[in-house]
């Protein structure tokens, strides 16, 4: 199968996609270690119920936030393996953001956009494929 160049919005729009799952990567990384510019950020309260979240919840935490940023890199490397990656990004975000909206009313006005992009990143990754931009 012969690979089509993309337009530069493609481009565009990848380079974007990394910015925002790095973004999300330093999120967890953060919050992982404790740092102390994370508990700047939040509430003691909100650093209570950070700290008492489950362990599956931390791990999909991960996967969403580094599967994200491995989907955009395999983007911008034109891999079509990026829209696999990009949705097992979207099956952890949803799971993730799931629980801390229902589960534990812990959402906040992030979580819609985080979906939206996660959503919209595996329909950029498909319609990418559909179009041969990605092999």
């Amino acid at each position: 199968m012969t690979t089509t160049k993309p337009p530069v919005w493609f481009w565009i729009i990848s380079i974007l996609a990394l910015i925002w799952n790095s973004m999300g990567v330093n999120q967890y990384l953060q919050q992982a270690y404790n740092t102390e510019a994370f508990k700047s950020m939040v509430s003691t309260e909100e650093l209570e119920m950070i700290g008492q979240l489950p362990t599956w919840y931390t791990a999909v935490f991960a996967i969403a936030v580094f599967a994200g940023a491995l989907g955009c890199i395999l983007l911008l490397l034109r891999k079509k393996l990026a829209y696999f990656v990009l949705l097992l990004s979207l099956i952890s975000v949803l799971f993730q953001m799931g629980y801390i909206t229902f589960s534990i009313n812990m959402a906040n006005i992030m979580t819609p956009f985080i979906v939206i992009a996660a959503v919209l990143l595996v329909l950029f990754s498909k319609h990418s494929k559909k179009k041969n931009w990605i092999n």
